[in-house]
């Protein structure tokens, strides 16, 4: 039965079958999905989960900047939000959001509307992301911004939820259960003259421009910072700036972002991030956590 529902999907939704997401991540690796969709927009979205089987397997995809996908890929259904779910709507307390807008649309949109998102600059996320870890820089995180969420279940319901049924913490937000996901935010930012936040983006920009190795594939900082210590130091530190395992390397121009440099495969990626941690761990005694979240399964 759930496999009849899925061929009739198949035909209704524009499901691709055995899709690579290498392509849709930053990194430029990992395997196939199942099966694969793009919703056109939200109300199409909820369509589909009401019709998906119950058991079938979902994993949601923004930009894939912070996702290491193994080389055998991910069971089930992936679905792929990041320009799909994409409005952006200027209300009186603020902008509602949807989950696939960029990081970097939402600084312009509130750019052109005198609002001060700069510290968003240069992350290459989306917003669903964002709000799932709670991504900053520059001293701010979103969930500062945060007036509520809508979040949607498996089976399509959307349901409005304030910022305080939710708990921020430095690159994660407890309250959401694993069976419900962010797909809209309804933010708040300060209003401030225009040419003052154009000077802040450029400054933003700059700074990630120096210290960043922007040219390569990466998935931006691969560990979170320790308490009061950069896990950039710790590395560097550790001696493994330029440590390779196959086709990954640890960047030669900041310590925390390990790169693709020549087709790496997935399991070299996670090869390198273990042994990133066991290296640092023996030489400082810290044990590094990692930012990214690795999805999928192993080739047999």
């Amino acid at each position: 039965m759930a496999l009849y529902i899925l061929l009739r999907l198949d035909m209704k939704f524009n499901l691709k079958k055995n899709h690579l997401l290498a392509p849709y991540t930053s990194w430029k690796i990992g395997g196939m999905a199942d099966r694969f969709y793009m919703p056109k927009n939200l109300s199409e979205l909820q369509k589909f989960l009401q019709e998906l089987p119950n058991a079938e397997p979902i994993t949601w995809l923004g930009a894939a900047t912070n996702v290491l996908i193994r080389d055998g890929g991910i069971r089930g259904t992936v679905i792929y939000i990041k320009g799909k779910l994409n409005r952006i709507e200027d209300q009186a307390d603020g902008l509602r959001v949807e989950a696939g807008v960029s990081c970097a649309r939402l600084v312009r949109h509130a750019l052109n509307a005198n609002l001060d998102a700069a510290f968003l600059a240069g992350i290459p996320g989306t917003i669903g992301g964002a709000l799932a870890m709670n991504a900053g820089a520059f001293g701010d995180v979103i969930w500062n911004h945060v007036v509520a969420v809508e979040v949607m279940n498996r089976h399509g319901e959307i349901q409005l939820k304030p910022a305080q049924d939710f708990i921020p913490s430095y690159r994660q937000v407890d309250g959401l259960n694993e069976k419900e996901w962010f797909v809209v935010g309804h933010l708040k930012f300060t209003s401030q003259k225009n040419d003052y936040i154009k000077e802040r983006i450029k400054q933003f920009l700059h700074k990630r421009r120096e210290k960043h190795p922007l040219q390569e594939p990466s998935c931006g900082s691969v560990f979170r910072n320790p308490s009061k210590d950069y896990a950039a130091r710790l590395i560097e530190e550790a001696g493994l700036k330029g440590k390779r395992i196959g086709g990954t390397e640890v960047s030669e121009k900041h310590a925390n972002f390990i790169i693709n440099k020549n087709n790496a495969l997935s399991c070299d990626m996670e090869a390198l991030i273990q042994y990133v941690m066991a290296q640092v761990e023996k030489k400082s005694g810290i044990k590094l956590i990692p930012e990214v979240k690795i999805l999928g399964e192993n080739n047999e």
